[in-house]
């Protein structure tokens, strides 16, 4: 059995079989392009297999060795990388700028960070573990693009043919001349290894005596520039002082340009990462370092807790009690891992756990109370009552008690929405109560909502809650 073998065999103990298989098959037969920031959303649409398992099964390969974990910081507007890190505790706080786009953006993990997996040099050398030796194209769509853009055949085609007047190599050390003809348009003088471009406004009167402009790339990273230019000839002359190899390319900005970077698919975002119970399970030290701060836009929390935990202790003997809680553990922990959430920390008998949707959550709620019926039902009694709270909202990601946690208005709202079931009722807010999909399932389970205006300890003003009966 070849190493890759007995890898994929230790593999399948913990990932799921099908999706160890797939993941097999692809390190043994894909192309060098396939195998560089694997796109594990996309992997599962195109092998139907199911999300979920395809994440935890990559999860499981990178802890193996077969992978490579990198988190992409990435230009929500033309989706580059605009910084690739090996660990979410390299992202840095300050804003990472686009040279294409012309603007910096400060970090969110909602969208702006993705997760790809790249197989490990040590498994399989591909092209993309020298990305300085890849061909110009290539270096865009495995490089400076994200896995998030759609670069199919036709899409190619059209960045190479409608968008681009000119393209190069140019080694370190080395100077070319580019022989342009500028249309009416807006250029862009874009250099992807430095990230760095310049803008040339093309208007007026079109000329016939030749132009001239030139570049100098350097380890500074040549700040952002623009000029304007009159249609005609350009004799574009640029100097390789960078100490690597630069890839100046010379775009067409426009609707081409922004119909082929706005084709996009989804991709593994790093939020949707921190919420995944087997890489909080699997990679606990490679969270966040303790000064760390990162920004969520949304994100859904549910807070659990059982009714009456001490009377029941009483009521039925330790043991008894014990064994009972441990059940109740167990269901919940199942359920929230099935519906895309992750378990953030138990306190005593009460759970605290986050999803990305509102609607993953709502659902977990209701599998949730269904189990405890189901336990109750098997003792013949009504021990188990779970009090449930929903909310969704901004939060920080910290590191807390060497535990990666949240923090924020939006986590204490959470916990005291949880506080006003009184028997096993759910508790929703209206962030969640609003979400389309959330009206979708209270309608096809025929629920109808309360509303109520409640006062939760520490909130200023009463807030308006739904009970899920």
């Amino acid at each position: 059995m070849s190493d890759i073998a007995a890898q994929i065999s230790v593999l399948k103990q913990t990932a799921d079989p099908a999706v160890a298989d797939a993941i097999g098959q692809l390190i043994a037969t894909g192309a060098d392009a396939e195998l560089n920031r694997i796109n594990a959303l996309d992997f599962s649409r195109r092998t139907s297999l199911d999300e979920e398992k395809v994440i935890s099964g990559f999860l499981h390969a990178s802890r193996l060795g077969l992978f490579d974990l990198s988190w992409n910081v990435l230009c929500p507007g033309c989706g580059g990388v605009l910084g690739a890190h090996d660990t979410l505790k390299s992202l840095r706080p300050d804003d990472y700028h686009c040279g294409l786009c012309a603007c910096g953006y400060e970090p969110s993990v909602d969208e702006q960070v993705e997760v790809a997996f790249t197989v490990s040099p040590r498994v399989r050398r591909i092209a993309a573990h020298d990305p300085n030796s890849l061909p110009l194209w290539d270096y865009y769509k495995q490089v400076f693009w994200s896995s998030g853009i759609d670069l199919n055949t036709t899409n190619f085609s059209s960045l190479t043919e409608e968008v681009t007047l000119e393209a190069l190599e140019l080694p370190a050390g080395e100077k070319a001349v580019m022989s342009l003809q500028l249309p009416e348009q807006f250029i862009i003088l874009f250099e992807p290894v430095t990230h760095s471009a310049h803008f040339i406004d093309v208007q007026g009167e079109p000329t016939k005596e030749r132009q001239q402009f030139g570049l100098v790339y350097n380890k500074l990273h040549p700040p952002t520039g623009s000029m304007t230019m009159r249609p005609g000839p350009l004799r574009l002359s640029v100097d390789n002082q960078a100490g690597v190899r630069v890839l100046p390319s010379v775009f067409i900005a426009g609707e081409a340009l922004h119909e082929l970077l706005g084709k996009r698919r989804p991709f593994l975002t790093a939020k949707r990462m921190l919420s995944n119970q087997t890489f909080r399970d699997v990679f606990k030290a490679d969270n966040l370092n303790v000064d760390q701060r990162l920004k969520i836009t949304s994100l859904t929390f549910l807070f659990t807790d059982l009714k009456g935990s001490t009377a029941l202790y009483e009521r039925v003997g330790d043991l008894a009690a014990f064994d009972l809680v441990r059940a109740h553990f167990r269901a919940l922990l199942e359920i929230i891992a099935s519906e895309k959430g992750a378990v953030v920390k138990t306190i005593g008998d009460a759970v605290m756990a986050t999803f990305v949707r509102p609607e993953h959550a709502l659902i977990a709620g209701l599998r949730m109370r269904a189990a405890m019926d189901e336990l109750n039902k098997q003792r013949g009694s009504n021990d188990l009552l779970l009090k449930i709270g929903i909310h969704e909202g901004s939060c920080l990601a910290v590191m807390l008690n060497e535990r990666q946690d949240y923090f924020g208005q939006t986590v204490n709202i959470a916990s005291r929405v949880q506080s006003l079931s009184t028997s096993r009722e759910i508790h929703v807010t209206a962030p969640v109560i609003d979400t389309p999909a959330v009206v979708s399932i209270l309608e096809k389970e025929a629920i109808t909502p309360i509303q109520k205006h409640a006062a939760l300890r520490g909130i200023a003003d009463k807030m308006v809650v739904y009970e899920i009966p």
